[in-house]
């Protein structure tokens, strides 16, 4: 088994790796920072994508953060080490709670070997309405929250101007 190490990535970076390696999701738009998991040669085995929640009532985008990608080439570890770092990351930067959708097949194995538990299942569905109508770009089934808390006390201190 050989050593990995979490690296810094650019977005650009981050979605080539989604674009190549994700099943079903394709690249985003934006984020608040992405991670890389390498080896000891250099060799590039995994990216995570986090940024603001996605659904509007999912949280306050100044106190919540969503890992909206992370894709491997099936590197043991890679998953989680970049949930492990991106909850690391989040604390740091003074965030309150981190989050993520998996599909409901999915067992979250690497979620729970990194400490993040399961908040239950969402509603899922299509984001197109009669009055906004959208392409349906992503799986529609039920998906399952994993959140972790990352500062607790973070959103009773701060007054937001």
């Amino acid at each position: 088994m050989s050593q990995l190490t979490v690296v810094p990535l650019t977005l650009r970076e981050a979605n080539s790796l989604v674009d190549n390696w994700h099943r079903h999701h394709k690249s985003v738009r934006g984020h608040r920072f992405s991670l890389g998991v390498i080896d000891k040669h250099g060799v590039i085995h995994g990216a995570c994508i986090v940024g603001r929640p996605v659904a509007r009532q999912a949280g306050d985008p100044r106190k919540v953060l969503e890992v909206t990608r992370l894709v491997t080439n099936g590197k043991y570890n890679a998953c989680s080490m970049l949930y492990s770092a991106s909850a690391r990351v989040g604390r740091q930067m003074g965030f309150v709670r981190i989050q993520t959708y998996i599909l409901e097949e999915e067992l979250g194995t690497s979620l729970k070997a990194s400490g993040w538990h399961c908040e239950g299942l969402t509603g899922g569905g299509s984001w197109s309405r009669e009055n906004r109508e959208r392409e349906d770009k992503h799986p529609l089934q039920i998906k399952k929250r994993w959140i972790k808390i990352l500062n607790p006390d973070f959103g009773k201190v701060v007054e937001w101007i």
